[in-house]
C-alpha cells in the first residue's frame, strides 16, 4: 500500500525536478515510528537526488531541502510538507491513510506488501535453494538447525514473491565416512540394537570405531578398503549402507515434519559417486588437473603453487571427494533446471570450500558459475539440553515441548486446548526461530534456555501470543462488528502509530529480500507487536460504540493478518488458539488492555518501542511435509540425496556444513 502513496509523492516530485516517477519511487521511504508524538510518514533524502554530483558541485543539502520543498504542494493525499536535516517529509492525510492501509491489508490478504510497486521491476527467476543436509547415519544435531531454518526462510520468501523455487535437501550419503561406519558395524555393531535405536547405535559404532581407528592403522586401512568396495559397486557394501541411509531417512523425516519443514528434491553425494568421474575428465581434457607426489589429483586455483589455492579432487586410491562430488551436482542442476541463481546455506566455515567451488566452475568454462552464491552463518553456542548432555535436535524439541506444557497446564484461566502437544511444540519453535534470527545471520549466539521460554519481551513466545490474542477478540466480536468501518474513529495517536507501522511492512520484505536476513522481518513483527498491545490499553472494544468498536477490530484484525504474514516467512506456524502465561491471564482481550485495566498509553511508552531492533521472522506456511518412501541403491535407481556432513579428512568424525534431508509437501522428487 505504500508504494500508492509514494506514487503520488513521485508524480508531483517528477514534474519539479523533471525525472519519471519510476526513477524516485525508491527513493521515497516510510519513516519508522518515533520518539516523537506527531511523525510524519514518508520522506525524501536530498542526497539520493544528488548522487551523481561529486562532494564539490553539491549545494548544502539543507538548502536544497527547503527550496524543493517550496515548489511541492499539499492535496487530497498529502496533508502536511516539512523538511528536516537534507530531507523533506510528507504526512499523508489521517483518514485517507486510515482506509487505504486496512483496506489494502484485508484486500491483499497473504500477499500484503509483496505487490508493492518496490518489487514491481523483479524479474521472475527459476531459484535453487540447497540446505539442511545432513549426514546420514548420524542423528539430527542441533548443529543442522540453522542451515534447515535459515534456508526455510530463503525458500519461503522468494517463494512469497514469485519466484520458481526448488528445495533440495543433499544429504551427506557419501565419502570416507562411510568406509568407517561400515567397517566399524562390522567390527562392534548389533543387529537387535540397529532395529531398536538404529541412529542412536550408529551414531556409538562411529564413535568407537574412530576412536579404535586412532590406535589402530589396520582399523584405518579396513575403512578404505570397504569405502573403495562402495565406489566400485560391490553389492554387499552398498547393501549394508543402503540400509544404513533408510534408517536414516525414515528418522529425519520424523524432525523435518515436526519442524514443519519439506523439500522438492531429495539428492545426495552418492548419485554423483559415477559423474565425479566424468568432472574429473573434463578438468583433465582443459589441463586442470595435476598429479602429486602422492598420488592425489589436484587443481592449482593461483595458477603459480600457492597452497592456499590448491583444490584436492581425488585420492590417491582413485575414490572421489565431496569437492568433486559438489562440482558434478552443480553442472546436472544447471543441466535439469536452467536456474537464474543457486543457494547454498552452510556455516561460514565452508566458505573458502564454496569460493573455490565456484571458481573451480568458472575456469572449466561454466560463467553460469556467478549465479551461485553462499550464504554463511555462524555458529550456536551452549545449546545442550539443561541435563548438559549432547544436543540431539530431537531432545531440544522434546525439552521445548515439554516446558511449553508445564507452562499451559499451569494456568488454570487457559481454555481447553484440542491438540496442547502439537500448540506447545509451534510456540517451542517460534521461540527457538526467533532467537535465532534476531541478529545477523553470519555472527554467533549464546542460546539461552531461559530466553526460549519466556514469554514477554522480544521472543517467538511472544509473538505467538499476541497473535493468539488477537485471533481471539476476531472471534469474540467478529460477528458483530466486521462491516464497514469509520476511518475517523482511528485517529488516536496509538492507531497512528500502528498505521504507520504497517505502511512500513513491503519496505520490511524488500531489505529482507536484498540481503537475505530475517532479522529485518523479527525487529519488525516484535515492534508491531509491542504497538498492538500499547494501543489496546486504551482501544477498547466492549463497551465501545458500535462505530468506534467496528474500527478498532478492523485495526486489531489488520495486524494480526500482518504479523502471521510475517511469521510464516520466518517459518512459523501461527497459533490461532487462545493462549495465556502467568503473566498474561489478566491480559485477556475482552478487557480494557494487556496492562492495567485504566491506564492510557504514555508517551514515554510509545518512546520505549524502538522499530530499529534486529529480529525478524515471516514465511509462507509450510506445506505438509512428505515422508521419503523406498529407497534404492544407486544402481537401481537415482540415489534419494544427501548433503553432505562433510569430513574435514578420511578418519574424522565430525560433519560436513550443509547437511540434511527431509520430506516435503507435493511429492518429493528423488534424485539418485
Amino acid at each position: 500500500m505504500a508504494c500508492g502513496f509514494r506514487r503520488s509523492i513521485a508524480s508531483q516530485l517528477s514534474q519539479v525536478l523533471n525525472l519519471p516517477p519510476e526513477n524516485l519511487i525508491k527513493s521515497i521511504s516510510a519513516i519508522p515510528i518515533s520518539k516523537k508524538e506527531e511523525v510524519a510518514d514518508f520522506q525524501l533524502s536530498v542526497d539520493s537526488l544528488l548522487e551523481n554530483k561529486n562532494d564539490h558541485s553539491r549545494p548544502d543539502n539543507i538548502v536544497q531541502a527547503k527550496r524543493l520543498a517550496e515548489k511541492l504542494k499539499c492535496d487530497t493525499v498529502v496533508s502536511e510538507i516539512s523538511t528536516g536535516p537534507g530531507t523533506i517529509n510528507f504526512k499523508i492525510n489521517r483518514e485517507v491513510l486510515t482506509k487505504a492501509v486496512l483496506q489494502q491489508v484485508i484486500e491483499d490478504g497473504s500477499n500484503y506488501g509483496l505487490k508493492s510497486e518496490l518489487f514491481s521491476s523483479l524479474p521472475q527467476r527459476k531459484i535453487i535453494v540447497e540446505f539442511s543436509s545432513p549426514n546420514i547415519a548420524k542423528k539430527f544435531h542441533v548443529g543442522h538447525l540453522r542451515s534447515t531454518i535459515i534456508g526455510n526462510f530463503i525458500a519461503n520468501l522468494k517463494e512469497a514473491l514469485g519466484h520458481q523455487v526448488t528445495r533440495i535437501n543433499y544429504l551427506g550419503d557419501w565419502g570416507m565416512q562411510f568406509g568407517l561406519l561400515g567397517t566399524g558395524f562390522q567390527l562392534f555393531g548389533y543387529e537387535e540394537k540397529l532395529q531398536s535405536n538404529p541412529l542412536q547405535h550408529l551414531f556409538e559404532v562411529y564413535v568407537q570405531v574412530n576412536k579404535e581407528a586412532a590406535d589402530d592403522k589396520n582399523i584405518a586401512k579396513l575403512a578404505h578398503e570397504f569405502f573403495q568396495r562402495l565406489e566400485m559397486g560391490d553389492m554387499q557394501a552398498l547393501s549394508l549402507w543402503q540400509r544404513f541411509r533408510d534408517l536414516s531417512i525414515e528418522e529425519y523425516s520424523q524432525i523435518y515434519k515436526r519442524l514443519g519443514i519439506y523439500f522438492d528434491e531429495y539428492s545426495g553425494e552418492s548419485f554423483y559417486r559415477e559423474k565425479s568421474q566424468e568432472v574429473l575428465k573434463l578438468l583433465d581434457g582443459k589441463g586442470l588437473l595435476q598429479k602429486t607426489i602422492k598420488g592425489t589429483a589436484i587443481v592449482d586455483l593461483s595458477g603459480n603453487g600457492d597452497p592456499s589455492s590448491i583444490c584436492t579432487v581425488m585420492r590417491s586410491d582413485g575414490t572421489s571427494l565431496y569437492a568433486t562430488r559438489d562440482l558434478a551436482a552443480a553442472i546436472d542442476r544447471m543441466d535439469r533446471y536452467n536456474f537464474d541463481t543457486m543457494i547454498y546455506v552452510a556455516d561460514k566455515g565452508q566458505r573458502k570450500h564454496f569460493q573455490q567451488l565456484f571458481q573451480m566452475l568458472k575456469i572449466m568454462g561454466y560463467d553460469w558459475a556467478e549465479r551461485c552464491q553462499h550464504v554463511p552463518f555462524g555458529i550456536v553456542q551452549g545449546m545442550k539440553t539443561r541435563r548438559g548432555e549432547v544436543t540431539f535436535l530431537e531432545d531440544v524439541l522434546n525439552e521445548i515441548r515439554l516446558k511449553m506444557l508445564q507452562n499451559m497446564a499451569s494456568i488454570k484461566t487457559s481454555k481447553q486446548l484440542e491438540n496442547p502437544q502439537e500448540t506447545a511444540e509451534r510456540v517451542g519453535l517460534a521461540a527457538l526461530i526467533i532467537q535465532d534470527f534476531r541478529g545477523l545471520l553470519l555472527s554467533d549466539y549464546q542460546f539461552s534456555w531461559d530466553r526460549v521460554f519466556q514469554s514477554h519481551g522480544d521472543t517467538g513466545v511472544f509473538l505467538q501470543y499476541t497473535h493468539a490474542r488477537l485471533h481471539s477478540l476476531e472471534e469474540t466480536f467478529g460477528c458483530s462488528y466486521m462491516n464497514d468501518f469509520n476511518p475517523a474513529c482511528l485517529q488516536e495517536p496509538q492507531s497512528v502509530s500502528v498505521l504507520q507501522h504497517l505502511l512500513r511492512f513491503d519496505e520490511v520484505l524488500y531489505r529482507s529480500s536484498q540481503d537475505l536476513q530475517p532479522r529485518h522481518i523479527v525487529s519488525y513483527l516484535l515492534t508491531l507487536s509491542h504497538l498492538a498491545a500499547v494501543a489496546h490499553k486504551t482501544l477498547q472494544i466492549k463497551d465501545s460504540p458500535p462505530e468506534v468498536a467496528g474500527a478498532r477490530l478492523h485495526l486489531f484484525k489488520a495486524v494480526r493478518s500482518v504479523l502471521a504474514n510475517g511469521m510464516k516467512l520466518l517459518g512459523i506456524t501461527p497459533q490461532p488458539l487462545n493462549l495465556q502465561t502467568p503473566e498474561t491471564v489478566r491480559m485477556n482481550g475482552l478487557g480494557p488492555g494487556w496492562a492495567s485495566q485504566n491506564s492510557a498509553p504514555t508517551h514515554h511508552q510509545l518512546r520505549s518501542l524502538d522499530p530499529g531492533r534486529t529480529p525478524a521472522a515471516g514465511s509462507p506456511p509450510p506445506r505438509q511435509p512428505a515422508v521419503a518412501h523406498q529407497i534404492l541403491t544407486p544402481k537401481a535407481r537415482p540415489s534419494v540425496g544427501s548433503r553432505r556432513t562433510r569430513a574435514a579428512n578420511a578418519i574424522s568424525c565430525s560433519p560436513h556444513p550443509h547437511s540434511a534431508d527431509a520430506p516435503r509437501g507435493p511429492q518429493p522428487h528423488l534424485s539418485g
